[in-house]
């Protein structure tokens, strides 16, 4: 395993990324809110720089067993992030979208993934973030990539959160007091 092993994992990301952005960007017509304040732009713009910065100041020299057992650790933790990820967004279904949308007819989720979580997706974007950055075994390659993307995930969170409070009111607010909203037992 090498940085090359990495940059296949990034690149399958980055492709299964931009099909989501394809597939499931919001249509004009069944649209009720459009609320997205550029947050999605904002991730294609932070992923993919930080990405670019982590692999630049990755570790790229001889590897002993140490740096391929936290390899192997960092694609775990993006292994398990790709799946809570497509896991929240099959169960969410039809009201997925990449930008921050309100469909007409559209229902709060609030069963499977969503029962004690309210953004799984996104905790699924930041371990597959935390486990690329982790998997290029250096402290740089982590900082770059972990923390702008947690705040860009922050951010967008904000949006969404406050378009489904005008949408749904009391029922959304109830649901957030029920729920973590990234990090089971934390945040």
């Amino acid at each position: 395993m090498t940085i090359k092993t990495i940059t296949f994992f990034s690149v399958l990301f980055f492709l299964s990324e931009l099909a989501l952005m394809i597939a499931k960007r919001s249509k004009k017509n069944g649209t009720k809110t459009k609320n997205d304040k550029k947050s999605l732009v904002l991730f294609w713009i932070t992923i993919p720089l930080s990405l670019t910065i982590g692999f630049l100041t990755a570790n790229r020299q001889e590897w002993n067993i140490l740096n391929y057992s936290i390899a192997i650790f960092g694609l775990s933790i993006f292994m398990i992030g790709i799946i809570i990820r497509w896991i929240s967004i099959i169960q969410l279904n039809k009201e997925f979208t990449v930008n921050v949308t309100i469909t007409t007819n559209h229902n709060l989720k609030t069963d499977g993934m969503y029962k004690n979580l309210r953004h799984p997706s996104y905790l699924g974007l930041l371990l597959i973030c935390l486990g690329l950055s982790i998997s290029m075994n250096s402290m740089i390659s982590l900082i770059v990539i972990t923390i702008p993307i947690l705040l860009a995930i922050i951010y967008r969170i904000k949006i969404e959160e406050n378009t489904l409070i005008k949408e749904f009111g009391e029922i959304y607010k109830d649901y957030m007091k029920k729920t973590y909203k990234i990090i089971p037992k934390l945040y």
